[in-house]
């Protein structure tokens, strides 16, 4: 059985809300919260599976209250129901620890799916949404100068470029030097260079590193 609370500020849509998972028998809604406040008492008070949780409500809007049950450990997911698919509100939610994003103009099919998605671990984001988030990070490879090297990569590729040594940067980073080692050889391979100094002249061509660090 999916444990469920409900919060939405609309009393309409969360009586059809309610109604809707309330039939499947797999389902069973517990609580229902107009308030991010209250929403969040009900997780503290039920510790539900799923919390379906409006992305605007008074006193705490959903993302507010996806982050609280987060730092408070509970062990609820949260699903975000929403008007609004842009950028912004989809990133937001992803880093407020949100486990699904669905737009309220779904069909009653697709929420359930999402619930029991979300229940089984699973991310979810609807289709509109899914395809603003490939727009949104297509965007940002393209901004990058090194789309090809992942984040950690391109971190330890700026510090080389500042002519920082293995060991300064793994001291940086609060890794090993190995590590920093591995992530060096990594990005040598991926930019098609040589050596060191090759990635620096790249680096640098490409507007990364700065004045050398002082010793």
């Amino acid at each position: 059985m999916i444990r469920l609370i409900l919060a939405d500020d609309h009393p309409m849509y969360v009586s059809g809300l309610r109604a809707l998972l309330d039939a499947e028998p797999d389902m069973k809604v517990l609580a229902v919260a107009d308030t991010g406040a209250d929403a969040l008492r009900s997780a503290v008070e039920h510790r539900p599976d799923i919390a379906v949780l409006d992305i605007n409500m008074p006193d705490g809007d959903g993302l507010t209250v996806t982050a609280r049950m987060r730092a408070a450990g509970l062990p609820t997911r949260s699903l975000i129901l929403t008007m609004y698919d842009d950028d912004e509100n989809v990133l937001a939610a992803l880093r407020a620890g949100a486990h699904g994003y669905a737009l309220k103009g779904a069909g009653g099919e697709e929420i359930v799916a999402a619930v029991r998605a979300v229940a089984r671990g699973e991310a979810v984001f609807g289709a509109g949404v899914a395809a603003q988030l490939l727009a949104h990070f297509a965007r940002a490879a393209a901004a990058s100068p090194f789309p090809q090297l992942t984040e950690r990569e391109h971190e330890v590729l700026g510090l080389v470029a500042r002519g920082m040594d293995n060991t300064a940067i793994a001291r940086r980073l609060g890794v090993s030097g190995k590590t920093v080692r591995n992530h060096v050889s990594n990005v040598l391979t991926k930019l098609h260079v040589a050596d060191r100094s090759a990635a620096i002249l790249r680096a640098r061509e490409a507007g990364l590193g700065g004045p050398p660090e002082s010793r």
